[in-house]
């Protein structure tokens, strides 16, 4: 156990709610994070946030805009299996997608401790700026999420 912990937010902040784990991020930032908490915003850096992963976590927080099915700015927190090597993925670089970073993390050896997703139902994705008003309602909801994860660290 490394008692690290890594909370990252992902997104295009010009596809409208694409931009939601990089706002849950921003506002855990200036938010106090027990000792060895890492909240980080990786925006479209998925390749980076990969090798960062390989330094090795004990607990990895993902958090996302991803179409579920679900209403528009439901938040859903999902525990993750990391793919097996016969389940590898074509990787696009410019691709950020869950599926994508996962694969990418167990093609290389990745191997960090529990992972979760924090997911919100998207609404609009389409170019522009600023959260729909379902997601940008969701984000209170994700904020809570995540930190209620955190505070199951031991410690």
């Amino acid at each position: 156990m490394t008692g690290r912990t890594l909370v990252a937010g992902v997104g295009n902040v010009f596809l409208r709610d694409d931009a939601f784990g990089v706002e849950v991020v921003r506002l855990l930032a200036e938010r106090p994070q027990p000792p060895g908490v890492q909240i980080r915003d990786y925006g479209i850096r998925g390749v980076h946030l990969v090798y960062e992963l390989l330094n090795g976590y004990d607990l990895f927080v993902l958090v996302d805009a991803a179409p579920r099915g679900e209403a528009p700015g439901t938040v859903s927190v999902l525990e993750v299996d990391l793919p097996g090597p016969q389940d590898q993925l074509i990787i696009d670089a410019h691709s950020l997608t869950p599926d994508a970073i996962f694969g990418l993390l167990s093609s290389l050896g990745g191997q960090p401790g529990r992972s979760l997703v924090v997911a919100c139902e998207p609404a609009e994705v389409d170019a522009g700026m600023g959260l729909s008003d379902p997601v940008r309602e969701a984000l209170p909801h994700a904020v809570r999420a995540v930190e209620e994860i955190l505070s199951t660290i031991p410690g």
